[in-house]
């Protein structure tokens, strides 16, 4: 999931201390503690669907080449406001049993971004997602979970590390791959791990520490003018409330060849460490098993260096990232 710090909210921060709070006087659960809730999502094709996306990111990473550059920057910002309207498709012919189709629409996009770098050539952050409203992108979700079968999204945005932005929230939606299968109650606790793809070190993985803290009334999301009516259910009143701890490490041993296959067959080799650790606050609804709300906060220490096997020069990336993603259901507006 992934794949968040935004400086002017603290929602995270607040709704786990008031979390913390709840636990240690005792309120009560609005369920039984013995009741096993299974959170799982059953979409009917026609099913629509609307998510407010907001992400900030904070990049202090350096980028040392063996060229100097002194026009290369070290720190930027970039904030994302997105209103996607997700359709359930029929299974595409051939997809395995179980396996559901989406379309995600961006029916409003806002970006903003700041940076001590200077590309006069290239199109700004900015102007990238002001071009994206109205534009669609298909995807499988499989019965395990996996996001499989990403298509359109290349026409959107051809470079893939520009849209990282824009479709790593989709992750976040579908968390329940890693919840018990035999279903879960308030205060029980498990682990789960997610292997990283993508990356220049090879063997990354998430783990993650959940705790099911309560059950509660869903918080309201706001109504979002413009939006196009949902089909779905009544807006959710009772939500199960999940706590995340998570962090990313590496296996195998510290001089291990981190070197990913891709990377090895176009004649570079890789090195260096890349870490990260975070939490996630997520609240689903228990007569849906939808998304409802989740905050994310989240940091990762990057340094690592890519490095040409038959000529030897490298280029070395060092720094953090700090991040945040809040993923809101929005209600019918009509």
């Amino acid at each position: 999931m992934a794949p968040f710090f935004r400086s002017v909210r603290f929602r995270l921060a607040l709704r786990i201390s008031l979390a913390a709070f709840a636990l240690a006087i005792g309120l009560p659960l609005a369920a039984s503690p013995n009741q096993k809730e299974r959170l799982a999502p059953q979409f009917i094709p026609g099913e629509v669907f609307h998510y407010q996306i907001e992400s900030h990111t904070i990049n202090t990473v350096k980028t040392s080449t063996p060229i100097a550059d002194p026009e290369s920057g070290s720190r930027s910002t970039q904030t994302l406001d997105l209103l996607v309207r997700l359709d359930v498709l029929s299974p595409m012919p051939g997809s395995a049993p179980g396996s559901t189709r989406f379309r995600v629409t961006y029916e409003k996009s806002h970006a903003e971004a700041e940076s001590d770098a200077f590309d006069p050539t290239g199109p700004s952050f900015e102007d990238q997602y002001s071009r994206i409203e109205g534009r669609s992108f298909d995807f499988t979700l499989g019965p395990e979970g996996k996001i499989t079968e990403i298509k359109g999204l290349d026409a959107i945005f051809p470079n893939r590390a520009t849209a990282e932005p824009a479709y790593s929230w989709i992750d976040g939606l579908f968390p329940q791959r890693a919840f018990p299968s035999g279903g879960i109650s308030p205060g029980r606790k498990w682990k789960s791990e997610r292997d990283v793809t993508g990356m220049p070190l090879d063997d990354l993985v998430w783990l993650s520490d959940s705790t099911y803290l309560r059950n509660e009334a869903c918080a309201a999301a706001p109504v979002v003018p413009g939006a196009s009516a949902n089909v779905s259910a009544s807006p959710p009143s009772a939500c199960a409330t999940i706590l995340v701890h998570y962090q990313m490490s590496r296996r195998g041993s510290a001089g291990s060849d981190a070197t990913p296959s891709g990377y090895r067959q176009n004649g570079l080799r890789t090195s260096g460490t890349w870490l990260g650790s975070g939490n996630s606050l997520d609240s689903f609804s228990l007569s849906t098993g939808l998304l409802v709300s989740s905050t994310e906060n989240g940091t990762q220490d990057v340094d690592y260096k890519i490095t040409s096997a038959s000529s030897g020069s490298s280029i070395r990336r060092k720094g953090r990232v700090q991040s945040q993603l809040i993923i809101t259901l929005v209600p019918d507006s009509h």
